[in-house]
């Protein structure tokens, strides 16, 4: 079964996430199993956010994959709280809640730290002029202000 749904809020980390309401492509297989349902597939969705070394905007597909037992929760099919544990999700009436599971799979499908370009040099630490813009960029050498004074004890090369 394939259906797109709207991104639920707060799917992804700090930088790097899907917009909420954005579409979700879900690409699922619900199979009846012994114990409840299996439910295998694939979420694709649009990323948007910053990289974590020069904050550029990126925007990025991900495609997370899904796999999760959902447990009949009723007297046929009798569980004692031993057997579950309270990761182990289960059907409610019927009915399936795959927010927690997408949730899941898309925050650890994602990268832990975001980069716009694989070997994005960030930014300059002194200016915060971005390096992947001017690779040539610099500063002279920063003076200590501790020693500055001594500058002026130095002897001028020029009168020679």
């Amino acid at each position: 079964m394939v259906r797109t749904v709207p991104a639920p809020s707060e799917l992804g980390i700090e930088v790097l996430r899907v917009a909420e309401g954005s579409p979700v492509e879900l690409d699922l297989r619900l199979e009846a199993v012994m114990e409840g349902v299996l439910v295998t597939g694939t979420a694709q969705a649009k990323l948007v956010g910053e990289c974590v070394r020069c904050l550029e905007p990126i925007d990025d597909d991900i495609v997370a994959d899904l796999q999760e037992l959902y447990v009949y929760d009723d007297i046929r099919h009798d569980h004692s709280d031993e057997d579950l544990d309270d990761e182990t999700r289960k059907l409610e009436d019927d009915l399936l809640d795959l927010e927690p599971l997408l949730r899941d799979a898309v925050v650890l499908a994602l990268p832990f730290q975001p980069l716009c370009q694989e070997d994005c040099p960030g930014l300059c630490i002194e200016c915060g002029a971005r390096l992947a813009d001017d690779p040539d960029h610099s500063h002279d050498a920063a003076i200590d202000p501790r020693w500055a004074g001594l500058q002026a004890l130095q002897p001028d090369h020029d009168q020679d």
